[in-house]
């Protein structure tokens, strides 16, 4: 077991992270790139300066978010590997971890919830990809042009290509959890994969129950405490399915995926769309032969 104050140490270091902050940015960034779309013209207008320094200006806030976003996917990469040694290392079993290191296991669930909640609204919403597309077209025109604007301070060219790549993911921060946890595992070969999986099942297993049981669900204060629950579950399920040999949807899989499911199905399809969607896009063995009928059905 952790002792105490590394525990503290951990759990303090991985709070710095602020899960709370990047979900309300992201979630004004969503709101601002709904309503302003001043620069979506100017390329229709290339010979209108004003439109288009209205446009830059709107657009250089937008993408200096995204940055921030991009850079905050990196130290989620590192807090996560963290978690996981904790949470793996022996002698102790995965619900033994679970009970004995709360506080680590809380902030793994906090990372799932914040990176199931970015994707969620960047799947939703194509005006990031316009954003950057952009932005990158016009400090290249103005490459050619011999000119340098002052944004490129923020983000070069070198930074523009990450961000690009990582942008085009259809999930980012999932993918790069999912790499995160494939890294690992294969980094950590003293350590069995079973002590990951295993860590990654109990937690899919005990979000499951607590959704599933009337005298669990009862105790949630909110819908949003209900969210958490059901993003939690469904992240640990997908980290599963990458780093298990024959993944979450196999008959020997220590996730019970039909139920999972179900509990998903039970709410309305508009808090779980996006998390049915995440369960049929991002997982890496849902389509194999060996997962049954019956379960892709649940999915279609």
């Amino acid at each position: 077991m952790l002792s105490l104050r590394r525990q503290r140490r951990l759990y303090g270091t991985r709070s710095v992270l602020c899960w709370r902050r990047p979900t309300a940015s992201w979630l004004n960034y969503s709101r601002t790139t709904g309503r302003d779309r001043r620069y979506e013209r100017p390329s229709q207008n290339p010979g209108d300066l004003q439109l288009q320094e209205k446009a830059w200006n709107a657009v250089c806030p937008l993408v200096a978010k995204l940055k921030r976003f991009y850079e905050f996917s990196l130290r989620l990469e590192n807090a996560l590997r963290s978690l996981l040694e904790a949470l793996t290392s022996p002698p102790y079993a995965p619900m033994q971890h679970l009970e004995r290191e709360q506080a680590l296991a809380k902030q793994f669930a906090e990372i799932l919830h914040f990176t199931l909640s970015f994707d969620e609204l960047k799947m939703t919403n194509p005006a990031i990809q316009n954003d950057f597309s952009y932005y990158r077209r016009t400090i290249s025109r103005n490459r050619l042009n011999n000119q340098q604007l002052e944004a490129e301070n923020e983000v070069n060219n070198e930074m523009a290509n990450r961000m690009s790549l990582f942008y085009a993911e259809a999930t980012p921060m999932l993918k790069t959890l999912s790499n995160a946890t494939t890294k690992f595992v294969s980094e950590n070969k003293t350590l069995p994969i079973e002590d990951t999986t295993d860590c990654l099942s109990t937690m899919a297993c005990v979000c499951r129950v607590m959704l599933e049981t009337p005298e669990y669900r009862c105790r949630f204060t909110n819908t949003d405490t209900m969210l958490f629950c059901m993003r939690v579950m469904v992240g640990v399920i997908i980290l599963y399915d990458h780093v298990h040999p024959v993944g979450a949807f196999a008959k020997t899989s220590k996730i019970d995926m039909k139920g999972c499911i179900k509990v998903l199905k039970e709410q309305p399809s508009n808090s779980v769309e996006g998390l049915l969607n995440a369960l049929r896009y991002t997982t890496r063995h849902l389509n194999d032969d060996s997962t049954s009928k019956q379960i892709r059905a649940l999915l279609q």
